[in-house]
């Protein structure tokens, strides 16, 4: 389980579609119960009993109620069975200089391709001399980011009708120039809105963003 503070002073963990009943257990446990459960179609509010609150933005199309509903105590069955249902995402990880997209089912990486290619750090010199530096990096972006977007396309187009969703992570400058590549537009009108915060991409990191993107973001405040 990982997490991370947010905007508004919560606290976001990452937890897993198997574990996410127990963590809603222990929830209740630690704030004297569950009062209400408030769920929506994209939505998902638990309050516990003093006054604490666990959020969650459901992704995957969301849970398909036709109106929201409010329960009193622990009773949020319908969040459990979407997180567990068994889904095919598309991964796009980018960040400036590397690369890495796959396919994964359940958790797990099935095919994949990974790359780096060298875009240097800012220079501090002034005159001529930083702006050829400027030209050169500029260039080795444009490149770095062109790569990307053609081993999206040769990688992920072919399987894009198959796929459940389409997960982004990365740096979301680069993503959105990717976003501006027509071949890819059908692809990022699939993308969840969540973007995953990802380190460099690797073959490593994939296999982590494979089980981040199918984990429940839960969003806690505290009383």
């Amino acid at each position: 389980m990982r997490a991370r503070e947010v905007t508004g002073g919560g606290r976001a963990v990452e937890v897993s579609p198997e574990r996410l009943a127990g963590w809603f257990e222990r929830f209740a446990a630690r704030h004297e119960g569950v009062a209400t459960s408030g769920l929506s179609a994209d939505k998902v509010i638990v309050t516990a009993a003093d006054g604490a609150r666990a959020e969650v933005e459901v992704g995957f199309g969301g849970l398909g109620l036709a109106e929201p509903v409010r329960r009193e105590g622990l009773a949020v069955d319908e969040l459990l069975e979407h997180a567990l249902r068994p889904r095919r995402i598309a991964l796009v990880l980018v960040r400036l200089g590397g690369h890495s997209v796959g396919i994964a089912e359940n958790g797990r990486v099935v095919a994949s391709s990974t790359d780096r290619r060298q875009v240097h750090g800012r220079n501090k010199a002034g005159g001529w001399s930083q702006q050829r530096f400027a030209r050169r990096r500029e260039g080795q972006a444009r490149q770095s980011l062109a790569d990307a977007a053609d081993t999206v396309a040769r990688v992920l187009l072919p399987e894009l009708g198959s796929v459940d969703a389409v997960v982004l992570g990365g740096d979301r400058q680069a993503l959105d120039t990717l976003r501006a590549d027509r071949r890819l537009g059908g692809l990022f009108a699939m993308a969840e809105p969540r973007v995953l915060p990802v380190a460099e991409p690797r073959r490593r990191v994939l296999d982590e963003a494979a089980e981040s993107a199918r984990a429940v973001e839960i969003v806690l405040f505290d009383r």
